[in-house]
């Protein structure tokens, strides 16, 4: 091996790890994002806000 390939193997091998942790992570925040938009969704849907009940006008 020439001496140029050793250091490019090695910092090669160095920056997977933190390249695989990076992919993973941008998933999980990905997944959580899209949880926490339909989560929001549903609240300001309405499906979740109490019945008025509103007794109509009476005219004079």
């Amino acid at each position: 091996m020439s001496p140029v390939q050793m250091p490019t193997r090695i910092l090669l091998s160095l920056s997977t790890a933190p390249l695989l942790l990076i992919l993973i992570s941008s998933r999980t925040i990905a997944h959580w994002l899209q949880e926490m938009g339909q989560t929001s969704e549903e609240i300001f849907r309405g499906d979740r806000l109490p019945i008025l009940k509103i007794s109509p006008r009476q005219e004079k």
